[in-house]
């Protein structure tokens, strides 16, 4: 046992002694669940627009999830999803109260490497696009 005096200087010694053996148990835990990578990214369609991507690792795959706000109800659009050049979503989507939005979730398989994602939605009506990407 390191003996410590009962001065200032010893106190913070001590302090700091104990600040570092905290620190160090904190960086030490085991990761849980809700540590996996998370990727998200967001941005502007050719009219007013807004998409959001958001790519999580989950249960040995990727959970993928294409939102695009629109702030008009019952818009459709056509949405296709691709994961590495592949598609794995194809289908149409129509923008809901409250927000005028819309999202697609889809789970698909981790490869190894890194795993790239494009998701495109085209409204039917105005013809706007909205286009994101993302990596993981």
């Amino acid at each position: 046992m390191i003996a410590i005096s009962k001065s200032r200087a010893g106190r913070a010694l001590w302090a700091s002694l104990v600040a570092l053996v905290l620190v160090g148990t904190l960086f030490s835990l085991p990761a849980t669940a809700g540590d996996e990578p998370r990727v998200e990214r967001r941005g502007g369609c050719s009219q007013s627009s807004r998409w959001k991507l958001k790519l999580k690792k989950d249960d040995g795959g990727i959970e993928a999830e294409y939102e695009v706000d629109q702030n008009v109800n019952g818009e459709r659009w056509r949405v296709v999803m691709k994961h590495n050049g592949t598609r794995f979503f194809k289908g149409t989507r129509t923008t809901r109260p409250p927000s005028g939005s819309f999202e697609v979730e889809r789970h698909t398989s981790d490869r190894p490497g890194t795993d790239r994602f494009v998701a495109r939605a085209r409204n039917l009506r105005t013809g706007e696009v909205c286009r994101g990407r993302a990596s993981i």
